[in-house]
């Protein structure tokens, strides 16, 4: 065997190699790029020409010399041998079977000692054509203990985020879990097991809201996860007392006007003071927000409405029958709990109001909205949009726009649009509290398409309300199969449902047939009927009358309210204020 420099063009193929198929796009431009930026390191093995030729025949590496020559190299290095009697033919064989890639320890091992010669990770990365982040992550094999490094050198590795945690943790902390889970000779180890007993709960910076600042000040010291995708925040810290700390200082220094630092309980939702109603829909401006720290240590946000005060008034309780309930039947459990009644409430109100205030509408559908707007029952009015109001001033406020400087009214058209639905906001709500408006409102919303501006109720909130019934229904339309339990069902509707848009049935606008027909009856006046109007209402079966629930107030009292209101300084001729 001799060495000599060639021109790597004037190499001949050898007809019997091995190797026939042809390589593939990426191993040619792994291995153009190594010879651009070290060059051969193997140089291929030829053989001189039989029968008085004075060419040279490829033995070994015609890969190397085809790319070399595509790298525009003018001399290559070859190994000169003995032609062989099978022109080569078994020690091509041999060459290709033989060879087996370097194992990830051994990888590493050899990326260390590139270092220590004073190799950078970007040079060996460009060099091995590999991503800066793999050679940090082969490195993170530095912080693994020597023991286990040399059985996983014996083929028995780790899955990638089994090795990340293991890499994760102190060598002290290593040496005492492998000490237990070693493997006995010839048997492989239990990764899962070792990985899990050095697992340490990881808070994630992408999770926090707050700054550099008091990350600094709480001492948390940011960890990059080099397993994790290239793309995203991978940032994380083990320190969970100083992240939580940092999370709680910055919730009390961000707290809003109206708002409370409240703990979550056993199921993860947050503890609300008591007797608060949780809004689920848009905020009003009465409503106080509570902030929370969930179990991944986010933090989330919560809007609720307290309740009013109330005049303590005679209880019908005392009248019930506080008999044995031996015999009763217990009835069945409804599609849709109260909570999620309430849901529905607040995300129709929602809706109902978006959609009058953007989607199109006729001027005489306005006019018609209007009309039936104050049949509702909440024409007091209380408002769904931030809680009870008492009188007319707050509704004055948008009709004053519709009169000049002269006080005449004298509105252009788009004027009277904007007024007209910014009352109709005011005054239609879903809301399942003394502002509900009753079926009126379904009729307004299911006239103006509101049913498109419904939310997502496909979320895991949502849907523990509803009954099994209820939610294998929901499947229907889906991949999904209902499951035995229900909470696995629910949770594949969950993961459905987050790219969709799912509403249920119920939260439509429409009322059923035989209910909007009962309302128009009721609503027939007979000529010359006085009966009173108080029992007309209550008739009403959407009527919440004066309970405990609806908060409804006396009559007599609105009355002495609204004129209190209008004689504290407003004008009441054409609604104008004085003030």
């Amino acid at each position: 065997m001799r060495h000599m420099k060639i021109d790597p063009r004037a190499l001949k193929d050898n007809p019997d190699n091995t190797r026939q198929t042809k390589s593939s796009p990426q191993g040619d431009a792994l291995l153009l790029a190594t010879i651009k930026a070290v060059g051969i390191i193997q140089p291929p093995v030829v053989f001189a020409e039989p029968d008085g030729g004075n060419g040279y025949i490829i033995e070994a590496g015609h890969r190397r010399r085809r790319l070399a020559v595509a790298a525009g190299l003018e001399e290559i290095d070859v190994l000169v041998v003995d032609a062989a009697d099978d022109n080569g033919a078994m020690r091509s064989m041999v060459e290709n079977i033989a060879r087996e890639p370097l194992n990830p320890i051994d990888q590493w091992r050899g990326i260390e000692r590139l270092v220590a010669l004073g190799w950078t990770e970007e040079a060996i990365a460009v060099a091995l054509t590999l991503p800066v982040r793999q050679i940090r992550k082969l490195r993170l094999l530095a912080n693994v203990l020597p023991a286990m490094l040399d059985h996983m050198a014996k083929g028995d590795m780790p899955s990638e985020p089994q090795l990340r945690t293991i890499a994760a943790a102190s060598l002290d902390e290593q040496k005492e879990v492998w000490k237990a889970h070693k493997p006995k000779k010839g048997d492989t180890a239990s990764w899962w097991s070792v990985a899990n007993a050095l697992t340490k709960k990881r808070m994630y910076a992408k999770d926090a809201s707050f700054g550099d600042d008091l990350a600094q000040a709480y001492g948390i010291e940011w960890v990059e996860d080099l397993f994790a995708p290239a793309d995203e925040d991978s940032r994380y810290t083990t320190n969970v007392e100083a992240y939580l700390g940092a999370q709680q200082e910055w919730m009390t220094s961000n707290l809003p006007k109206k708002g409370a630092i409240v703990e979550v309980n056993n199921w993860g939702q947050p503890e609300l003071p008591k007797k608060a109603e949780r809004v689920y829909g848009k905020p009003g401006k009465g409503d106080s927000t509570a902030l929370y720290l969930d179990r991944e240590g986010k933090v989330q946000t919560a809007h609720f409405r307290l309740p009013e005060a109330k005049k303590t008034k005679s209880s019908a309780a005392d009248d019930v029958d506080n008999g044995s309930d031996d015999g009763i039947i217990a009835k069945p459990r409804a599609d849709v709990t109260q909570k999620g009644q309430d849901m529905i409430g607040d995300f129709r109100t929602d809706a109902l109001h978006e959609a009058l205030g953007r989607a199109p509408i006729e001027d005489d559908m306005l006019m018609a909205l209007l009309v039936i707007g104050f049949a509702g029952l909440n024409v007091r009015v209380d408002s769904g949009t931030a809680g009870s109001i008492l009188g007319s001033k707050r509704l004055t406020r948008h009709a004053v726009h519709l009169f000049d400087q002269d006080g005449r009214l004298a509105a252009d058209m788009d004027s009277l649009r904007v007024a007209a639905r910014s009352v109709l906001i005011e005054v239609f709500s879903c809301r399942r509290n003394m502002s509900n408006s009753g079926i009126v409102s379904r009729i307004a919303g299911s006239a103006i398409g509101a049913d498109t501006f419904l939310p997502n109720m496909g979320t895991e909130d949502f849907l523990a309300c509803l009954s099994r019934t209820a939610l294998e229904a929901s499947c229907e339309g889906t991949s999904i199969v209902p499951r035995p339990k229900v909470r696995e069902t629910r949770a594949a509707l969950v993961e459905q449902f987050r790219q969709e848009r799912f509403v249920h049935p119920s939260a439509l606008f429409a009322p059923v047939d035989t209910e909007l027909a009962d309302w128009i009856k009721r609503g027939e006046v007979i000529e010359g009927d006085d009966a009173d109007a108080a029992e007309s209402v209550e008739a009403d079966p959407h009527y919440l009358g004066p309970t405990e629930d609806s908060g409804a107030a006396d009559p007599t009292e609105l009355a002495d309210a609204e004129a209190t209101e209008n004689s504290e300084g407003e004008d009441t001729a054409f609604g104008i204020a004085a003030e």
